[in-house]
C-alpha cells in the first residue's frame, strides 16, 4: 500500500532568523534521530549552527526534515553539508534526495569556488554517490558509527 504524499514547505534560515518554535522543532528532530534513534551520546549543539544556513522542511507546520550548510572555513576549506535528518514518518518518499539537491544548488550559489564536502554514514554511500559525491578518504568511526568522508568538486 502506497503511503500518502506529504506536502513540504521548505525554508532556508540562519539561526537568528528562526522563531523560537521553529528552532526548538529543528533541534528536537535532530536530537530524536542522532541521539535517541541512533543511540549516540554526543554534543549535538557543537557551536557551528550559528554560522550555518539551515534548510528546514515543514510538514503540517512542524519540522520533518532538516540539514545545515556550513560555509568554507568552518570545518576546512570546503563548504559542508551536515546534520541531514528526516523524521521516521517521512522517510522513503524522496525527501532526503530533494533536500540534498536544494542544498547542493544553494552551496553552488553561495560558495561557487568551493568544493562541497560531507561526512556520510557508510551505509548511505550509494545515496550520496548518486548525488555526485565521491569518497575521498578512509572509513572512520564517529560516535560509534562508520562514516566516510565524501566530496563533490
Amino acid at each position: 500500500m502506497k503511503r500518502p504524499q506529504q506536502v513540504f514547505e521548505w525554508q532556508w534560515h540562519t539561526l537568528d532568523s528562526m522563531t523560537p518554535g521553529l528552532l526548538y522543532g529543528m533541534l528536537a528532530l535532530r536530537e530524536a534521530i542522532f541521539v535517541v534513534e541512533q543511540g549516540c551520546v554526543y554534543q549535538e549543539l557543537d557551536g557551528l549552527d550559528r554560522q550555518a544556513l539551515h534548510l528546514v522542511g515543514l510538514a503540517e507546520r512542524e519540522p520533518a526534515a532538516c540539514l545545515r550548510l556550513l560555509p568554507p572555513g568552518s570545518l576546512g576549506d570546503e563548504a559542508r553539508i551536515g546534520r541531514v535528518a528526516v523524521a521516521a514518518g517521512s522517510r522513503g518518499r524522496g525527501v532526503a534526495r530533494s533536500m540534498m539537491r536544494m542544498a547542493i544548488r544553494r552551496a553552488r550559489r553561495e560558495y561557487p569556488s568551493a568544493a562541497l564536502g560531507l561526512s556520510a554514514q557508510s551505509y548511505l554511500r550509494l545515496f550520496y554517490e548518486s548525488l555526485g559525491f565521491s569518497v575521498c578518504g578512509d572509513e572512520y568511526l564517529e560516535d560509534g558509527i562508520a562514516h566516510l568522508p565524501m566530496r563533490m568538486g
